[in-house]
């Protein structure tokens, strides 16, 4: 036996009980309350809970966007995600315009391979839909290339239209892909950017005034009756305000198979964030915008109750200095992203499982085992269980910290969450059963993390 973790408290998305666990060649190969048999390596985890590794199916890790690209590559975005106890990523690769699909996965791959220290799938967003690209989509499934995404904004750039929006759902659902979706208005948000600018309004906080919340809704809505049509699944991704989710609660509820996210800072930041003096508001440029404060308890209450299935952290880093600031005289031209790898299990159980607003078990469904099912990983990835790869977190439940741009590791040079301050911290990560975060040291490898071909949707 290669390792065993002792004395800890094993939490699954159903189950918490006390327990030792055994990993050999890189997989759990058995749970129980005490395992005697000798290991090359025991890790002792008294009052530490044993997690399965968090997955984050939306990062967007050496992307171009804006004339600029996102800060964290491969290396250093996954380094950060597994010492925030991630330990699968999924990442989009988009499709140039005149690019195959194909020729897009094998960029991203390209930039993951020989980088990647955690293992990794890939989304694809289409933004070029004609008949040949359409037909690809059963091309890139038999690679385990699973899931699609559609902008309906970023005019000119990303956006598609709504007839090649309902083709690809239609096509998605020929081929057992799930269709992905970034929900905001595009043409309104267009009139409304251009009338800011003629109006001579440059400050960050017009970047949430063009973007309304009815602007989400709207899509949503939208977006969901297409679906609906094309009698296909649908996942939406980073949902930020009541009226959206309202529309997914509706479709659900109805029995139709819509499935949504959130991400961290729509959780835990507001619109004020943008009305930071000298330019600060930039750090929190990103789309959809932050929200009204009064949107948290309403998305809380959503992951609680299950009409939000997934916390992901839509990772798109630029650097305040050199990045952002090449909006300063233009709000428009801020590049929109914000980082967030690295926190997210640490504040969603301090923001959630210690003030009471999700469970402990619906913490690790939200951040690890709904993301492996509906993304096709499981039950390779997102739960402790005999057979499964060893990807676990021990982590600490009492331990304090307080997050700062100093000692995260994050190749950006600030956070959105500076001064966060709470109690729960990884303190081990094994990934495929070898450790690669050992309290503030940092084992792993470039390029040790594994491409992911990925099963087919089923809901």
């Amino acid at each position: 036996m290669d390792l065993k973790i002792t004395g800890g408290t094993v939490v699954t998305a159903s189950e918490t009980f006390r327990a030792d666990l055994a990993v050999d060649r890189g997989r759990i190969v058995d749970i129980g309350r005490r395992i005697t048999a000798p290991a090359d390596r025991t890790i002792p985890a008294k009052g530490c809970y044993l997690l399965p590794g968090a997955i984050d199916v939306h990062t967007h890790l050496d992307m171009p966007f804006g004339g600029t690209t996102s800060a964290d590559d491969f290396e250093t975005g996954t380094r950060a995600a597994a010492f925030g106890g991630t330990t699968c990523l999924i990442d989009f690769a988009i499709q140039s315009k005149g690019q195959s699909l194909t020729a897009a996965v094998e960029t991203w791959r390209r930039k993951a391979e020989g980088k990647a220290c955690i293992d990794y799938g890939f989304h694809v967003a289409v933004t070029e839909a004609t008949d040949q690209v359409i037909d690809e989509l059963a091309d890139l499934v038999r690679l385990g290339v699973t899931s699609f995404k559609v902008f309906l904004a970023y005019k000119g750039a990303l956006m598609i239209d709504d007839g090649s929006f309902f083709k690809i759902l239609r096509r998605a659902r020929q081929v057992r892909a799930l269709t992905m979706l970034h929900a905001e208005n595009g043409d309104i948000i267009d009139v409304l950017v251009s009338e800011a600018r003629a109006a001579k309004l440059k400050e960050p906080i017009y970047h949430a005034l063009t973007r309304p919340e009815e602007c989400e809704a709207e899509a949503t809505a939208r977006a969901i009756r297409l679906a609906e049509m094309a009698q296909a699944p649908l996942y939406v991704v980073h949902l930020s305000c009541f009226g959206a989710l309202e529309e997914v609660k509706f479709a659900r509820d109805a029995g139709l198979p819509i499935l949504a996210e959130t991400c961290l800072q729509y959780l835990l930041l507001d619109i004020e964030r943008y009305r930071e003096p000298r330019f600060g508001g930039a750090k929190y440029v990103m789309s959809p915008p932050l929200r009204h404060k009064s949107n948290w308890p309403v998305l809380w209450d959503a992951l609680a109750g299950g009409d939000l299935q997934v916390v992901s952290t839509d990772h798109c880093p630029f650097n305040f200095k050199g990045q952002k600031d090449l909006g300063k005289k233009d709000f428009a031209a801020i590049p929109n992203g914000a980082p967030g790898i690295e926190n997210r299990l640490q504040l969603i159980f301090h923001e959630g499982v210690n003030k009471k607003r999700i469970s402990l078990n619906r913490m690790v469904d939200l951040l690890a085992t709904s993301p492996a099912r509906i993304f096709g990983l499981a039950p390779r990835k997102g739960s402790l269980a005999i057979g499964a790869d060893a990807d676990v977190v021990v982590f600490d439940p009492k331990a304090p910290f307080t997050i700062s741009a100093r000692s995260n590791h994050m190749n950006v040079d600030y956070t959105p969450y500076e001064g966060f301050k709470g109690r729960g911290r990884v303190v081990t990560v094994l990934s495929r059963g070898k450790v690669i975060v050992d309290g503030r040291k940092f084992l792993g490898l470039p390029g040790a993390g594994q491409f992911i071909k990925r099963k087919r949707f089923s809901q």
